[in-house]
């Protein structure tokens, strides 16, 4: 379940500006526990389904790789939610609709 989480999560961090792999660990922490090292083959991945792009510019003389989500990314992420509003629905009538008790 936590590798379908990290798509999704991918996805949606990525919804509104590119990220380079290790600004994109930290938003993702901030959602889900997850190394550095488990993500980035979650990014070839997604990159190789077409749902991400990839594209280096140069900071501070070094090349940084960016990653940009792709019309069908959006498109994705879209059932994703779609998905996961109904996993709560199923989730809240298990739970009674408090999933903090």
């Amino acid at each position: 379940m936590k590798k379908g989480l990290l798509d999704v999560c991918v996805l949606f961090v990525l919804r509104n500006e590119d990220a380079y792999g290790y600004k994109l660990t930290q938003e993702i922490t901030h959602l889900l526990e997850v190394s550095e090292s488990a993500l980035y083959p979650v990014l070839r991945r997604l990159e190789s389904q077409g749902l991400l792009e990839t594209y280096t510019e140069e900071f501070s003389g070094r090349l940084r790789k960016y990653y940009r989500i792709t019309g069908a990314g959006k498109l994705r992420l879209k059932e994703y939610i779609h998905e996961l509003k109904d996993l709560k629905r199923v989730l809240d009538a298990i739970t009674g609709g408090d999933a903090n008790e």
